[in-house]
């Protein structure tokens, strides 16, 4: 299901850069357990959270997708 590999893909890339869900999703301006449930793969995620997400993590969105 594309909302678990995603949630799995946004989780190891967050762990890359060694950063807790807390401290991310207050720098992404997200809630910590609405960013939780996406990495748990229990949320559908707008496009414009995931843009968030990506800017995040330093990526463009095709890199985030790339191999789900």
């Amino acid at each position: 299901m594309i909302t678990k590999e995603f949630g799995q893909r946004i989780k190891i890339l967050r762990n890359g850069l060694g950063i807790s869900q807390e401290k991310f999703a207050l720098s992404i301006d997200m809630d910590r357990t609405y960013y939780a449930s996406v990495e748990s793969g229990k949320r559908n995620i707008s496009i414009k959270n995931i843009e968030k997400i990506a800017n995040g993590l330093g990526i463009t969105l095709e890199e985030l997708f790339k191999g789900l």
